[in-house]
């Protein structure tokens, strides 16, 4: 079996495959770059509009605890309002016993 040499000419056929493949292969790298970019972009607007419905939420968040606040003040004034009947009501009632008992 004989082996052939690398000549002058050979050594120069190869640097120049060698040197197209690497340039299709830079060129398969710009374009993998630039698809990357392009995906990348899209996440980023992606998350923008994420952000901007959390924005949404936390305002229609803000909306509930105000009314659930509004509410709350409203329970409370109910509450004390049933503690004051509770109170006043026995008190008349003991007012016009006394009342009837002392017209007698």
């Amino acid at each position: 079996m004989t082996r052939e040499g690398w000549t002058d000419e050979r050594l120069d056929e190869f640097g120049k495959r060698m040197d197209e493949r690497f340039d299709r292969v830079d060129e398969r790298f710009g374009e993998v770059r630039q698809e990357m970019k392009q995906g990348f972009a899209e996440v980023d607007q992606r998350f923008a509009e994420v952000d901007k419905r959390f924005e949404h939420v936390g305002k229609q968040f803000e909306q509930v605890d105000k009314q659930l606040d509004r509410l709350g003040n409203g329970v409370d004034l109910i509450y004390k309002a049933i503690i004051f009947g509770a109170i006043t009501m026995p008190s008349a009632f003991v007012a016009g016993f006394i009342a009837m008992a002392t017209q007698i």
